[in-house]
């Protein structure tokens, strides 16, 4: 089984020469120093896990308590010794206020080299967005230090049983009480980390609804239920299921009941999905850098093999080679690692524009809230096919769960589905990213577009958009849904072929190697060459 190592000159090579990445404090030489910090703990500590946690899994006990995979409860204490927790929070409140350009790639390391794990900080990082950005100055100091540094975790409960992605059908209650605090009482599913045995205290962000609430999405409101209290006793919430899954085993999937667990508002009542979408949004790139992580992995396990696996003899020379020399293998292995370098770059654009809407910029907001449906999607669509024909490059042994690259497969279907399912990414691009302000933003990142790609492709994606809006105003909305994924596939399609275009022309004058350089040559033209005429095949039968 081939080791886990992060791919820390790509990372470097997209964030500096290709993106542009500046930082007051971050030069090239320190960013490295990061990155090859980061990888240390990836594919040393989290990466050896990875199979023993496939294959144990968590345990419920009959007293409610989770105890998870042999190893994950130390590599978490060394994650959090390592300060790596706190990389992208405020400083204020005890985090190192580094960009989240540099944090993605530090984060996609973790995801790569064991996802079930890097579910947990995943999650806590919505947690302490949400309360930041919403919670009172009270709320802030007691919480924020303690989530930042790794003591305690966050979750985000949402769905509910009846409810699914339909969060205005939820039930879970809150009363309001006299001390000012609210009874929380129903039932939560799907809790990634809902308990576990990493830490003391675990902090939950619930979504419920007020007697007197408004129906619907109107009508909820989001509320801090911590497991334990502030006088050290046990709230009335706990775990009373664990589901099987198809992957991602040894992150423990809860169903959480509350019983009459005590809970604190944040911000204003009825205002929680507002809230919520702050987590929402987060993670919903966090999910698309694991779409690339996980394809990484898979991208290195069938490399490896290729490269090692003798059989059959070269069509020219006759000689017996491995089958990294059979042109079909070549194929699938740069399809593989040109929509991964692809789907990493547009990913980290996505950081990079975060950061400049966090310093303010309303356009780089713009960018971010356009950009966040497109990488959830594109990239981890991309992630289950990648694993699927790294299966395919081992052949027989890929259907073997000893070689690992099944588990790969197994654990990105989950992608697609979590966090708004891609259909949902693709209604939400469609309606309130391009048709809310009449393709303003959409049309501004296509004229971008036109100065990078040929005219033939960037005419498609805009006829297209031209296209969908026509059809919305002239027979509504209901009308052009059924083309939202087909949309957003070859819009994404396109923004992937830019990125790996001048990821192409960058690479000529960086001091990487000659073998390098021509990888990297290869991925953008085989992009450009088998990727780019699909999707712009997609968007002429939107047309």
């Amino acid at each position: 089984m081939t080791a886990y190592k992060p791919p820390v000159d790509d990372m470097h090579f997209l964030l500096h020469d290709v993106l542009g990445f500046e930082h007051a404090e971050l030069d090239k030489e320190t960013t490295m120093a990061v990155l090859e910090e980061a990888a240390k703990l990836a594919s040393d500590v989290l990466a050896p896990l990875n199979v023993v946690g496939d294959k144990e899994g968590a345990v419920l006990a009959e007293d409610g308590s989770v105890k998870t995979a042999s190893g994950f409860k130390e590599a978490y204490q060394a994650y959090c010794e390592g300060g790596w927790n706190a990389v992208p929070f405020d400083p204020e409140f005890g985090g190192q206020g580094l960009p989240w350009a540099l944090a993605f790639p530090v984060q996609e390391m973790w995801q790569g080299a064991n996802m079930s794990f890097g579910l947990c900080p995943l999650l806590n990082q919505g947690a302490v967005e949400a309360i930041l950005s919403h919670g009172s100055d009270e709320q802030k100091e007691y919480y924020l230090t303690k989530l930042i540094s790794g003591e305690w975790t966050g979750t985000m409960n949402l769905t509910e049983p009846q409810a699914g992605s339909d969060l205005g059908a939820l039930r879970s209650k809150a009363e309001k009480q006299g001390d000012g605090s609210y009874k929380i009482t129903g039932q939560k599913i799907f809790i990634t980390y809902g308990e576990h045995d990493f830490t003391e205290n675990i902090i939950h962000l619930v979504l419920a609804r007020l007697p007197d609430a408004p129906e619907g999405v109107k009508g909820i409101s989001l509320f801090i239920v911590p497991k334990i209290l502030e006088d050290g006793t046990r709230n009335a919430v706990s775990c009373i299921g664990l589901e099987h899954k198809l992957g991602i085993h040894a992150s423990p999937t809860c169903t959480m009941d509350f019983d009459g667990a005590i809970g604190f508002i944040v911000g204003e009542e009825n205002e929680g999905l507002k809230y919520m979408f702050t987590m929402m949004n987060n993670a919903r790139l966090s999910v698309g850098l694991q779409g690339v992580a996980i394809a990484e992995r898979a991208y290195q396990a069938a490399l490896g093999y290729a490269q090692e696996r003798v059989q059959g003899k070269s069509m020219a020379s006759g000689e017996v080679v491995t089958i990294s020399e059979h042109q079909d293998v070549k194929r699938m292995l740069t399809s593989m690692h040109a929509k991964i370098m692809a789907g990493r770059a547009l990913t980290y654009s996505a950081a990079m524009a975060l950061d400049k809407a966090n310093a303010g910029d309303t356009q780089a907001q713009e960018r971010v809230d356009l950009l966040t449906p497109l990488v959830k999607a594109w990239c981890t669509d991309m992630s289950v096919e990648v694993a699927s024909t790294g299966i395919q490059v081992f052949g027989g042994m890929g259907f073997i769960e000893e070689t690992g690259a099944a588990q790969y497969y197994r654990d990105a279907r989950i992608l697609p589905i979590y966090e708004g399912t891609n259909g949902i990414q693709a209604l939400d691009l469609m309606f309130r990213k391009v048709l809310r302000d009449e393709g303003a933003a959409a049309f501004a990142y296509i004229e971008e577009m036109a100065e990078i790609l040929e005219k033939e492709h960037v005419d498609a994606l805009k006829e297209a958009t031209v296209r969908i809006s026509e059809i919305a105003k002239e027979q509504g909305m209901d009308a052009i849904s059924y083309y939202a994924t087909p949309y957003l596939k070859g819009f994404a399609g396109m923004a992937c072929g830019v990125m790996l275009q001048t990821l192409g022309g960058k690479i000529e004058n960086s001091s990487f190697g000659d073998s390098y350089k021509n990888e990297i040559r290869e991925v953008a033209a085989y992009y450009h060459r088998e990727e780019l005429p699909i999707f712009q095949a997609i968007l002429d039968t939107i047309k």
